[in-house]
């Protein structure tokens, strides 16, 4: 990026839960960014912000809507589609984008995945960046992240950095935990079971948007070293979770605002946490904490 000119960004899913929260960021940063929806009007309205309407795995408006920027921030994927949807538009069609983008000369890519992505069986411990990942016979979503994070890692010519975040706490009527995942629980006694002391890794999106937007403009160096800074040209995972939590944490907080009782289950959980020494290495530090990420749950609920 050149030090006199303000960063150009493109962000697929710019109307989505993470990507508005994301453009939102990069424009505090002074970054022009290039929105990336489907349908007009659903873009960001912020100055600095320009709504590009289109698929982004289509390879001639990837190459298009690339064209020119420094970094690409991909946050789409269908969560909750069948597995064979999700692997034609979270695989598929973010390999596309990448290849595209890179060839448009785009230098960075910065990749929403998911620490859901690493095995967390009961007994495994504490995750980092080189933990063992699912596998074939895990959930649709974690096996097709999994997938995608390996296909960016084969699109060499530019620095990839695959974000791995655990529950995205936040408001919001797409948001999975603070709107969709309570809803299900207030409609569905089954919905309301946990291990009560097994482990609720999380973070709040705006956190989470914050460590995007700061690898994407720069602002966050990369490095020849992943303990220090994006591996220049490499494919660097980076997992970003703020403090400790559990189940107990999040679904008394929800039950207790929808007015029914959480069941709690004796089996087995995973009790470790997700590592975020990379991040908090980069400089990156979490603002939101659990009290005020709960009270935003309950108060959203209640309201």
């Amino acid at each position: 990026m050149a030090d006199d000119l303000p960063p150009i960004v493109v962000v697929t899913g710019a109307n989505g839960f993470v990507g508005a929260r994301v453009c939102r960021k990069l424009v505090e940063r002074s970054a022009s960014v290039r929105a990336v929806v489907r349908r007009s009007g659903t873009a960001p309205a912020l100055d600095g912000v320009e709504e590009r309407i289109g698929n982004f795995g289509e390879p001639a408006f990837a190459a298009d809507v690339a064209g020119g920027a420094d970094t690409v921030v991909t946050t789409v994927h269908p969560m909750g589609s069948d597995r064979r949807t999700q692997e034609r538009i979270g695989v598929e069609a973010t390999r596309t984008f990448a290849m595209a983008a890179r060839d448009a000369g785009a230098k960075t890519l910065v990749h929403v995945s998911t620490a859901a992505v690493y095995l967390r069986a009961p007994g495994t411990g504490d995750v980092h960046e080189d933990s063992d990942l699912v596998a074939d016979d895990a959930s649709d979503y974690g096996v097709t992240k999994r997938n995608a994070d390996a296909a960016l890692a084969a699109v060499k010519g530019m620095t990839r950095v695959l974000v791995r975040p655990p529950a995205v706490l936040g408001p919001g009527e797409t948001s999975v935990w603070n709107t969709l995942r309570p809803r299900g629980m207030r409609d569905d006694e089954a919905g309301r079971h946990a291990v009560p002391e097994a482990t609720f890794a999380w973070v709040h999106v705006d956190d989470l948007a914050t460590l995007i937007a700061d690898v994407a403009t720069g602002r966050i160096a990369a490095s020849d070293d992943p303990a220090r800074g994006p591996v220049t040209g490499g494919c660097t995972p980076v997992n970003v979770a703020s403090s400790p939590a559990t189940q107990r944490d999040y679904y008394e907080t929800v039950t207790r605002a929808l007015g029914v009782a959480a069941v709690w289950d004796d089996g087995p959980g995973w009790t470790g946490s997700i590592v975020a020494d990379r991040a908090l290495a980069w400089g990156w530090v979490p603002t939101v904490t659990l009290d005020a990420a709960l009270r935003e749950i309950e108060t959203g609920l209640r309201h």
